[in-house]
């Protein structure tokens, strides 16, 4: 399989698990303003989730650029990325519909979790196949962000217990690290 056909793929997943969130968006029953305001928990779990699924494509996207050949591993490291993603519309209609209720917050700081370390083990994957010299593995380095993002997932998961407006704080921070497209990556594009 070549990379461009692997990227393609990983594109309509992830356009197909946005799109099952958008999905899950219902109007209000009434029309005013009050009725669309009982739906802002929905929507800010949506933007949450919406937000976390745009960093994984821009940044899967970015990564696939680096890659020179697609070993078996690789579909599997990333079927199981795509797996964990596909998670997000789940997590997050359940989080929303219950206005951030503990346990569903805690079974969405889990799927991120999950998500970020399939990521990571997409990442490490690559490295082996492309070799410890590559472009990934040079671009990469230490991975500061890579490895404080779970740190921050569990501290979000905890927190849940004194409340779940500390553990958002915490998913929002991972969120904020990862916003700008990952420079290390852009470097190793742009000669």
């Amino acid at each position: 399989m070549t990379r461009s056909r692997l990227e393609a793929f990983s594109d309509a997943v992830i356009a197909i698990i946005i799109t099952i969130m958008v999905l899950e968006l219902r109007p209000p029953e009434g029309t005013g303003w009050a009725d669309l305001e009982e739906l802002s928990a929905t929507f800010f779990a949506y933007l949450l989730s919406f937000v976390n699924l745009g960093i994984y494509w821009n940044n899967h996207h970015h990564m696939l650029q680096l890659v020179d050949r697609i070993s078996g591993g690789i579909l599997w490291a990333n079927l199981h990325l795509l797996f964990w993603l596909s998670l997000f519309p789940f997590a997050t209609a359940w989080m929303g519909e219950h206005d951030f209720a503990r346990t569903p917050v805690i079974l969405y700081g889990i799927v991120s979790i999950l998500a970020a370390n399939a990521y990571y083990i997409l990442q490490l994957t690559i490295i082996r196949v492309q070799g410890p010299e590559s472009k990934l593995a040079g671009a990469i380095g230490r991975d500061v962000k890579g490895k404080i993002s779970p740190v921050l997932y569990l501290a979000g998961i905890a927190a849940a217990g004194v409340g779940t407006w500390i553990s958002l704080s915490f998913f929002v921070l991972v969120i904020l690290l990862w916003l700008v497209p990952d420079r290390r990556i852009e470097s190793q594009l742009i000669p």
